[in-house]
């Protein structure tokens, strides 16, 4: 004579609990894979932010050139130069960020020709949400560099420019 299955809620003697060790495995792996692509999407969306942030920085240097480098720097963390509002990215300071005018030496001033400004953010830290992960690590140096050409300005006139004249015709 055969024993009834459904005598112990419908599994044999020695399969109770195997349902809940295979969701329990099941749901290990989801949530894993589910936290690790939230983390590395917001980590490549911080990479993206300081790239532009530092492209930012730059632009505004450029196309204002008498702005101050605490202007600039405002401009890199706050996305304005008077330093109001949230951080574009969270952490960011403007002790992070160095801004590093370069003389036109034709001139002797920041402007065309040759001349150009560098922002550089560096050691940004960027911290980990997940416990399991936890800690932060060091993103690289975002740095750009802008010549005074890219402002797109006039120059003044460096010096007399020779008039055109006909030439005849052979």
């Amino acid at each position: 004579m055969r024993r009834d299955r459904t005598r112990h809620g419908g599994f044999r003697r020695g399969e109770r609990g195997s349902a809940l060790v295979e969701f329990t495995i099941g749901a290990l792996v989801f949530l894993t894979a589910t936290f690790a692509v939230l983390e590395f999407s917001r980590l490549l969306w911080t990479h993206n932010a300081l790239s532009d942030a530092a492209r930012l920085g730059a632009r505004h240097a450029v196309t204002h050139p008498s702005a101050d480098e605490a202007a600039v720097k405002n401009v890199v963390v706050y996305g304005n130069p008077d330093g109001t509002g949230q951080p574009i990215v969270n952490g960011l300071t403007t002790d992070d960020v160095n801004v590093a005018y370069v003389n036109s030496p034709v001139t002797g001033v920041f402007g065309y020709p040759e001349g150009s400004v560098t922002v550089t953010i560096d050691d940004f830290e960027f911290n980990f949400v997940v416990p399991m992960i936890g800690g932060s690590i060091t993103l690289p140096d975002y740095r750009t560099t802008l010549t005074a050409e890219s402002a797109g300005m006039i120059p003044p006139d460096l010096g007399a420019s020779p008039t055109p004249t006909p030439t005849p015709s052979p």
